[in-house]
């Protein structure tokens, strides 16, 4: 166990630095959970990754809070538009079968990749492409189709919250990753009492996972925060990319 402590502790630092800067953070520290205890159920999977990985990506939001200007109002729409929608994702994944989904996905993703790429200036600058009072509508509707999302599938949640907030209203690469933070941090709250209740956090691994993960949150967010948009912009593309190499296993594995 304690070997296997080690591992998931190195790997929990590596998904907080991730997840920090750009989302992404599941793509490491779920396949390892997975990997490292092969006989927890999936729902304890899930519920000890959350509880190690909330406050990490909690650490982020506040680190990027105080260098970065936060339109909260935005935040909240599409905070409460994700906490819904991911609630009623959970709910429609028990009747469709993801598999129909996954492809669909595939090609998403593979299209938001060539698109950040071949645009290079895309989230280099704030420009917002609609008038100020309209900005919180439009992440209402991005944070709930991030939130169904997250619910129905679920991986890279995060990076697509970025994605939104970058190409749809415009802001910088940096702003969004802000934004998308605090987003996630109310969404893994809401959906985090759940599986506490259910008695499906493994507490003796998820708090020293917690603490690492909250370790390399706070380097991952010190990081983008000094280097900027164009580093924040090349971690999304890793990102997308890993993505869209994991769809692809699913699929045609």
């Amino acid at each position: 166990m304690d070997y296997q402590l080690l591992l998931m502790c190195c790997a929990a630092l590596l998904a907080g630095f991730v997840d920090s800067i750009v989302g992404g953070g599941g793509l490491v520290q779920v396949p390892a959970l997975f990997i490292l205890f092969p006989h927890f159920e999936i729902p304890r999977i899930i519920g000890t990754n959350r509880f190690s990985s909330f406050m990490g990506t909690a650490v982020a939001g506040y680190q990027y809070s105080k260098k970065v200007e936060i339109p909260w109002r935005t935040v909240i729409y599409a905070g409460i538009g994700a906490g819904v929608m991911a609630f009623l994702g959970a709910k429609i994944s028990d009747i469709i079968d993801e598999k129909i989904l996954k492809p669909v996905i595939l090609i998403l993703m593979t299209a938001i990749a060539i698109y950040t790429f071949t645009k290079k200036d895309l989230g280099q600058d704030e420009r917002l492409k609609f008038e100020l009072a309209k900005v919180p509508l439009y992440g209402l509707i991005i944070g709930s189709s991030a939130g169904f999302y997250n619910g129905f599938v679920g991986p890279g949640t995060g990076s697509l919250l970025v994605f939104g907030f970058v190409s749809v209203i415009g802001y910088g690469f940096l702003k969004a990753s802000a934004i998308s933070k605090i987003i996630n941090v109310i969404a893994d709250v809401c959906s985090l009492g759940y599986f506490i209740v259910e008695g499906y956090v493994q507490y003796e691994i998820a708090i020293p996972m917690m603490i690492c993960n909250m370790a390399g949150s706070y380097l991952g967010s010190k990081m983008a925060i000094l280097k900027g948009n164009e580093f924040v912009r090349t971690f999304f593309l890793f990102v997308i990319f890993a993505l869209i190499l994991r769809f692809a296993w699913d699929i045609f594995k």
